[in-house]
């Protein structure tokens, strides 16, 4: 007992000391210099918190570790805080971890309550970020036995279920999510085989080599298609608000907070603990608390994904939370928890420290800065958007035509930031085409990003248990338990179709003679890519092609099952019970990111024609790219959709171009100093290089 007491003793000084050293002056200014930074890169679109922690990594070389850590978490912990303007405001998640954020928090922006969804996301982040802290703070002396204990079957066993619970959120449609998280696992694929070395999917393009980059596919998938639907419908994302909509919202969003005050603990633990297992992406932590609070909240199936802010808050607790959780395997093993995490261990090896049992013992106060910046960077970011609160809710009001102009540039950069490569501008268009036809089919979106994103580790960790364990992993305990809920979860919607039909039997019988309809198109050309990846993959050695052909006669079977369903499925009996599941089953197949959108009252044609209008702006936009840089294709693109569009007043146009260029180039060129696309005048006249962009 009095060992507890000597050891509880020294654990309270040395967290002490971390307060009172990080509450000096120059670094409180480094951490809230972080939080800014982090604010900034989070409303972004694709540039996030990984690309800022690994441009301010040099700049930590001369400071002290407290500053350095907490200049580094500030940013790290508040883009979480900022992602979820852009995807309320906007529909585009500011990062992977945002995603969710958008079935709710867009519809709400869009009927005038975006005042109140921001306010929710920055309260619930707040309270999930400091959850996340404390959640560091008692489990690193406690939580080595359990981190040891886990192996790669159990981080398997993790990715299935993160797929699976994101599959569950395509409603009655989850046929269409498990091919959408198949085909997502497939394009993970692509490159070089780790194994044999096999080069998978790359069509002779050096740039596939290593694989699909995160960024241009998550823009292309969910910023492209909303940017398209803004210009398709020619209307402001929300109507009608005014200031004192906007304080009242936040007041509102505060209380709602309070009031799902339990939601927000177990979503918290949800992120805090998930975060904490390394390998497990952020994008899945999210989805897991949607997942959870879609399932245990009172009538969660019928308003979720219209605009009910508990799935905000569900969201936004527990990625904050995550930050925390990430930082527990960092600092005790050296296992990097994320991304940033991994970058994050640079700066160890930058001021001589080793992640391990000293960050418990010798260097404990510096373990316990990191977890006061962690607080602190949640508390001194919520509080900045709290004063910028209105000012972020009335951009919801503004024109497409001030909108996609700003937004689509930045979408460019953030795009080019993945590797750095062409490529990366093509996979962005040819991913926003393909978002956008699975956005208009009712197709599920995130299962194909987590697809992508847990596809490499789902290989990884399969071969390394199967030669290590044979296929006895499959029964370590914490491996069945969390197959044996992933498998629940994929049954679920097929237990109540049968519920709903009256039985198997009668099931069976509700088939009729094909009927055709072009939304089939769509599910046919599926079939004919995935059977076309398939019989590529079938010459390849067999370590290369075993996890893509299993992924892929998984895929085949299940969209032959969707194409049969949809063409010879009769209509649902009338009755009392089966209309009132019928009707849940239609809300529910709304929660998949593909939401009601405002162009489903126009013609078909009028949506084709502005649909082909807003591609061929892409791709005149690429073209002209790379013939004169970004940065001026920008400023020419700006005057000339403004003008065409709108047309707006030329006293609007050349101070919105000059603000904008500029804004881009003070950020993105003198303060990032980003490379940029090459170009041909800038080939042909080298002199003319001076001008930003232009190399």
């Amino acid at each position: 007992m009095e060992g507890f007491g000597t050891e509880a003793a020294f654990m309270a000084a040395a967290a002490g000391k971390a307060f009172l050293t990080l509450m000096e002056p120059h670094r409180m200014g480094f951490l809230a210099l972080g939080c800014m930074m982090g604010l900034i890169l989070g409303i972004v679109p694709g540039i996030g918190g990984l690309t800022g922690t690994a441009m301010l990594l040099p700049f930590t070389f001369a400071m002290d570790p407290y500053a350095a850590f907490a200049l580094l978490l500030g940013l790290g912990a508040t883009t979480a805080t900022g992602d979820p303007i852009p995807a309320i405001l906007f529909g585009v998640p500011g990062g992977a971890a945002s995603a969710a954020t958008v079935l709710d928090g867009f519809p709400m922006a869009k009927r005038g309550e975006a005042g109140r969804a921001l306010s929710a996301a920055y309260m619930s982040s707040l309270m999930g970020g400091i959850f996340g802290a404390m959640l560091l703070a008692i489990s690193i002396p406690i939580l080595r036995p359990v981190m040891l204990y886990l192996g790669s079957p159990e981080l398997l066993a993790f990715s299935i279920l993160g797929i699976s619970m994101v599959a569950v959120l395509s409603g009655s449609a989850p046929l269409r999510g498990v091919a959408a998280g198949c085909l997502g696992i497939m394009i993970a694929m692509i490159g070089s085989d780790p194994q044999t070395g096999t080069l998978r999917w790359t069509f002779d393009s050096l740039y596939l080599w290593d694989g699909l980059p995160l960024t241009p596919l998550l823009l292309g998938l969910f910023a492209l298609p909303e940017l398209c639907d803004l210009l398709i419908a020619r209307v402001a994302i929300a109507k009608g608000v005014n200031k004192a909509d906007i304080y009242k919202g936040q007041w509102q969003g505060v209380k709602d907070c309070f009031d799902n005050w339990w939601l927000i603990m177990r979503c918290s633990w949800i992120g805090g603990g998930i975060g904490s297992i390394p390998g497990i992406s952020a994008s899945v932590v999210d989805w897991l608390a949607y997942g959870h609070a879609l399932k245990t909240e009172k009538g969660a199936s019928q308003t979720f994904g219209k605009g009910d802010v508990r799935g905000v808050i569900a969201s936004e607790s527990s990625n904050n939370a995550k930050e925390g959780g990430a930082l527990v395997p960092t600092i005790a093993f050296g296992v990097p928890g994320s991304a940033t995490m991994a970058i994050l261990l640079g700066a160890f090896l930058i001021h001589g420290l080793v992640p391990g049992p000293d960050m418990l013992h010798k260097n404990l106060d510096i373990t316990y800065t990191m977890v006061w910046s962690v607080a602190l960077a949640n508390i001194l970011g919520a509080g900045a958007c709290y004063a910028f609160s209105p000012q972020f809710a009335r951009l919801a009001t503004l024109r497409y035509t001030l909108i996609l102009p700003a937004v689509l540039g930045i979408v460019y950069i953030g795009a080019f930031e993945a590797s750095r490569n062409w490529g990366d501008l093509f996979a962005l268009l040819l991913f926003g085409l393909l978002g956008w036809v699975m956005k208009q089919f009712k197709w599920p979106r995130p299962p194909l990003v987590l697809g992508l994103v847990l596809g490499d580790s789902i290989e990884r960790y399969m071969f390394i248990s199967i030669e290590r364990y044979g296929f006895s992993w499959l029964t370590r305990p914490v491996v069945a338990v969390l197959l044996t809920m992933a498998l629940i979860g994929l049954l679920r919607p097929f237990i109540a179709d049968v519920r709903q039909q009256g039985g198997i039997g009668r099931m069976l019988t509700s088939f009729q003679a094909p009927r055709f309809h072009v939304s089939q198109l769509f599910t046919m050309f599926y079939i004919v890519v995935i059977a076309s990846l398939v019989i590529a993959a079938v010459p390849w050695h067999f370590s290369a092609k075993l996890v893509p052909l299993v992924v892929g006669t998984i895929a085949l079977t299940v969209l032959s099952l969707s194409l049969f369903n949809e063409m010879c499925r009769k209509p649902t009996a009338a009755s009392a019970t089966a209309l009132a599941d019928q009707a849940q089953h239609e809300v529910e197949q709304k929660i998949h990111m593909d939401l009601t959108s405002d162009t489903e009252h126009l013609p078909v044609r009028t949506i084709l024609e502005r649909a082909a209008r807003f591609f061929s702006y892409l791709l005149a936009f690429m073209a002209c790219m790379a013939v004169i840089g970004l940065i001026p294709t920008v400023a020419v693109f700006v005057v000339v959709f403004m003008r065409l569009e709108g047309p707006e007043r030329w006293s609007l146009v050349i101070p919105y171009t000059v603000i904008l260029i500029l804004g881009i180039w003070i950020a993105f060129d003198v303060f990032m100093a980003i490379p940029w696309p090459p170009s041909l005048i800038g080939q042909l006249f080298p002199a003319l290089k001076i001008i930003p962009s232009v190399q």
